[in-house]
């Protein structure tokens, strides 16, 4: 039986997606980072609202913690990161390349 996601409150929903609106080209945080800056530790809370509404504000921007882009979206998040000139490294995993989170990191 598939666990039921719940639905976050609409105030997160905005809190969320004006942080990452304003991660500027070239930067990047991850999940958790949006989080803290929320005040939150609600890291997967983030990535449920980036799955179901981050279309609109650039989703690239939000990875995982180990430097790892979004999930299912290598290929897509690489040519972002790519025209923005975002740090990246080659790595032996599925993607190929991870985001360099030392030198990009943004911290508002």
């Amino acid at each position: 039986m598939a666990r039921a996601v719940p639905e976050q409150p609409q105030g997160f929903v905005e809190a969320v997606l004006a942080v990452v609106a304003d991660i500027p080209p070239g930067r990047v945080a991850t999940y958790g980072d949006v989080a803290a800056l929320l005040g939150s530790r609600g890291a997967r809370a983030v990535g449920q609202v980036m799955a179901r509404y981050g279309s609109d504000v650039p989703w690239w921007r939000v990875i995982r913690a180990g430097g790892h882009p979004p999930t299912g979206h290598a290929e897509r998040a690489r040519a972002h990161y790519d025209r923005e000139g975002t740090p990246l490294r080659a790595s032996a995993g599925d993607d190929g390349y991870r985001i360099d989170l030392a030198a990009a990191r943004w911290r508002p």
